[in-house]
């Protein structure tokens, strides 16, 4: 396979490199996982992205999940037109914010009151103090290879970046810092019950999406609930990649489970930073300024945000927006398969991974046998063949509401000479 060359990002990234740590703002970025230096997006429309060097290619990381409605949509271009005129961002209460949640509680009946953030990680660290305010308990439970973000407590096995880059457990994490987190492997739900014991609550990505797309096992899910009923810890359910992409009401709606506080992002900003977390009123008046659990955030509730979010809701309420995205996923799949590449894929809806490994991926560990090198391979093909998959092993591929038969058939042909170049 001949070199896939991109000059501008190449000179960017070295730019780049002497004011950036790494020449990145976020790791996985990099690409150093998949054997290349990164490659600088200078626009986005619809199911593409154009390079720095003008070349197009065929999105399937849609900005980590949010370009769920394509690109640059229209409807979310107009709103942002609209609220832009009158301020980025004010430090100060706006009807915007209340319609949102008012939304948000509409479609997730586990959410009667919400808070804003400004990213999913912010979501997760309130999350996590209120349920330590509302129990009285210090230990949290997380699973082995689960990302809930850049957060102390969490960076313990985790998943995701911290998986690619080979340090799962981060230097500049205090041991006092995980003295509370208790690991449990993902679907292991005998080992989740006895860690639940005394502890104020389990956070847990209803599938798995930073160790690869990774499906709750049979009764999973519903086990996790009882499990908390009966020992009094909380059920935190991080929906920040499936909440609005599973069903519009996320993974709560499609198994059927509730949380007692939910983690939400990426989608619900319509592609801006935004995030939030929400429960049932009695745990959320535990926050200030009801309660003496302190969280705050000075772009909470952003105007832009909260503009964007309205709309991508809406657009996601509209008759047959899951048929056509389960479709979507079911035909990249499919081209996959066709295409003979060595894997086993996981999918659920609009979300997958190929797995370069004969191992049925149940958890952090099988996710791990899959051969990174060849994914490093497969995906510097793909780019070379004008196909942008996620830069590592360990994320999700996303199709959204722009992907058609035109991106399909790219997507074949890429494939086939993908899988030659392996």
């Amino acid at each position: 396979m001949a070199e896939h060359l991109t000059p501008t990002s190449d000179a960017l990234y070295e730019r780049a490199g002497r004011v950036l740590v790494g020449g990145v703002n976020s790791p996985v970025r990099a690409m150093r996982s998949i054997g290349r230096t990164p490659i600088f997006i200078d626009r986005a429309q619809g199911p593409y992205v154009w390079d720095a060097d003008g070349t197009r290619y065929v999105d399937y990381l849609s900005s980590w999940g949010p370009a769920i409605l394509g690109h640059a949509d229209p409807a979310t271009l107009d709103a942002l037109r609209d609220a832009l005129p009158r301020g980025t961002s004010y430090g100060a209460p706006t009807e915007r914010e209340i319609a949102f949640a008012e939304a948000v509680g509409e479609i997730f009946p586990s959410i009667e009151q919400l808070r804003m953030t400004s990213s999913g990680s912010e979501a997760v660290t309130g999350a996590i103090r209120l349920a330590r305010a509302a129990t009285g308990r210090d230990a949290i439970v997380k699973t082995i290879g689960g990302y809930h973000g850049a957060i102390d407590p969490l960076l313990v096995e985790a998943g995701s970046g911290a998986t690619t880059l080979g340090h799962p457990n981060s230097p500049g994490v205090p041991q006092g810092a995980v003295e509370y987190t208790r690991l449990v492997p993902y679907n292991d739900l005998a080992a989740a019950e006895e860690a639940l014991i005394g502890a104020a609550a389990i956070i847990i990505e209803p599938v798995a999406g930073n160790m690869g797309t990774v499906l709750p096992a049979p009764g999973y899910l519903a086990g996790l609930r009882a499990a908390c009923d009966r020992t009094g810890a909380l059920l935190i359910l991080d929906e920040v990649i499936t909440g609005f992409r599973l069903a519009r009401g996320g993974a709560q709606e499609r198994f059927g489970v509730a949380a007692d506080i939910t983690c939400l992002g990426k989608i619900i900003g319509g592609g801006l930073p935004v995030g939030a977390f929400g429960a049932r009123r009695e745990i959320m008046g535990e926050l200030a300024p009801e309660g003496p659990c302190y969280q705050a955030g000075t772009l909470s509730g952003n105007p832009l945000a909260t503009a964007a979010g309205l709309v991508t809701i809406a657009s996601l309420g509209k008759p047959g927006v899951y048929d056509a995205l389960e479709a979507s996923g079911a035909a990249l799949e499919a081209a996959i398969v066709d295409s003979g590449a060595p894997v086993r894929i996981n999918r659920i809806g609009s979300m997958l991974t190929p797995f370069f490994t004969d191992t049925e991926v149940t958890d952090y560990r099988s996710a791990t046998t899959s051969d990174a090198d060849a994914y490093g391979r497969f995906a510097r093909a793909l780019l070379a063949n004008g196909i942008y998959p996620p830069p590592s092993q360990y994320e999700c591929w996303f199709t959204g509401l722009t992907h058609g038969e035109d991106e399909l058939a790219a997507t074949r042909e890429a494939l086939a000479r993908a899988v030659d170049s392996l």
